[in-house]
């Protein structure tokens, strides 16, 4: 694989870098350090490009695959519906087609496997691929539940295999610069951080209705319990299903509750208590996973964290945020900062003109957020967003689901990762899987 696969050249970099300056508020001194940190890995020999694979090809499965056919072979294609198979190999024609992701994870020649699949497949299809000798990006929530996370870590240990989770934010200049300043101390003390997030539907009762023939729906189930078909259960809106998701509060909390605990170093680690309200009821026969919602957390530095979903509306009538912007705001003793996809901004234009000290922490470098899977699984290190992070950012997210369904507070020790005292709570953190399907089935 040559380095132009998956870097910028120095030029192009320079012009985007430019656009970037003048269109984002990114200051000149953080454009000039991400100038000088672009120094690609040397691949092994000019035909060194990895075979890669795709389970899941829905439209977020596609696109990692169009990127990924940027930095290596895409060989294969699996999906458990005909036509989504059908629509990927149109897109790569030389890729063999798998109904089974347990054949494709199979084949020798399949150095990387991408996991585009629905949420509640995540765990099982990163794991048969990792115990088959594969590397993994696997699409964000990393995982169902926090047991699944935890099997995770320990078969990415058993294997030594890389997992990069799709957290892709990671990999965005503005959120480092957002934390790297926030780490660093440009705001004083820490004292809070707010993380908004799209709203969720509230819609249905759902209609049950014939299967389609090019789907096979009882794979698609898999692990979780045999239900009758509706259609708003499968496919893209599958994540406002409890059974199969978690709503907004995995979807996009994945990526903006990522970002905080980054900010907070907090990254391999989590909150000590927790308490979360769903706003409004559910329609029956409709959506289960909370439109709207606020969840509380505090971390053991004393730093407290409200996760709310953009348009909650409160159960008397009116609006709670009123269309607040989705994204992350840090707010310390100094001022804030507040980062989005495309923005960040500060209470004081200072707080990002200025430029950092050479003494000060700097955190993991990443412009492009699959080709930084590649360079790891070519010198096998760690990526920036490697499995433990994809399942405490996860976490949080299942933290604040859990209290939400409880209707209650929730003490959280993050080293032990158990509910304190909490027996009920407990048992939250893992959901039975219909059979055959398990750990050890794949």
């Amino acid at each position: 694989m040559t380095p132009s696969h998956h870097h910028l050249s120095r030029r192009r970099f320079i012009q985007s870098s430019a656009a970037l300056t003048a269109a984002s508020t990114l200051p000149s001194w953080f454009v000039e350090e991400c100038l000088a940190q672009t120094t690609p890995s040397k691949p092994k020999s000019p035909n060194d490009q990895p075979s890669i694979a795709l389970v899941g090809c829905g439209g977020m499965g596609r696109a990692n695959a169009r990127q990924f056919a940027r930095l290596g072979n895409l060989v294969a294609v699996c999906d458990v519906d005909d036509a989504h198979a059908a629509q990927a190999k149109k897109e790569h024609p030389k890729a063999k087609v798998f109904r089974d992701f347990r054949n494709l994870v199979a084949q020798p020649d399949i150095d990387i496997v991408i996991c585009g699949t629905v949420d509640h497949w995540h765990t099982l299809v990163s794991i048969a691929a990792m115990r088959a000798g594969k590397d993994v990006y696997c699409e964000k929530p990393l995982t169902l539940t926090i047991d699944e996370g935890k099997h995770l870590v320990k078969v990415a240990q058993e294997t030594g295999r890389i997992l990069q989770t799709g957290s892709q934010q990671r990999s965005d200049s503005r959120f480092r610069l957002a934390c790297e300043l926030v780490r660093n101390g440009r705001l004083g003390k820490l004292k809070h951080v707010d993380t908004f997030l799209p709203s969720g539907p509230r819609q249905g009762p759902f209609r049950m209705g014939p299967v389609p023939p090019s789907f096979n729906f009882d794979f698609w189930l898999g692990s979780r319990p045999k239900v009758p078909y509706i259609e708003q259960r499968t496919h893209r809106s599958f994540r406002y299903f409890y059974s199969y998701s978690g709503g907004t509060m995995t979807d996009w909390g994945a990526h903006h509750n990522d970002i905080a605990l980054w900010g907070m170093g907090m990254e391999q680690s989590g909150p000590t208590t927790i308490k979360g309200e769903a706003i409004g009821s559910m329609i029956p026969g409709g959506y289960t996973a909370a439109a709207n919602y606020r969840v509380d957390y505090t971390y053991h530095n004393g730093v407290t964290h409200t996760c709310q979903s953009t348009d909650a509306a409160n159960p008397s009538g009116g609006r709670v945020n009123d269309g607040q912007r989705h994204g992350v705001t840090f707010k310390g003793e100094n001022g804030w900062i507040f980062v989005t996809r495309g923005d960040i901004q500060a209470s004081d234009p200072d707080l990002l003109t200025d430029p950092l000290p050479a003494s000060a922490e700097r955190l993991y470098v990443s412009s492009n957020h699959r080709a930084n899977l590649i360079d790891c699984a070519r010198t096998r290190k760690a990526p920036i967003c490697e499995v433990n992070i994809g399942h405490r950012s996860a976490s949080v997210c299942h933290l604040g689901v859990i209290s939400m369904r409880l209707g209650r507070a929730l003490q959280w020790n993050p080293k032990t990762q158990q509910f304190v005292g909490d027996r009920d709570a407990n048992q939250w953190l893992a959901r039975e899987m219909r059979a055959p399907w398990g750990y050890d089935s794949v």
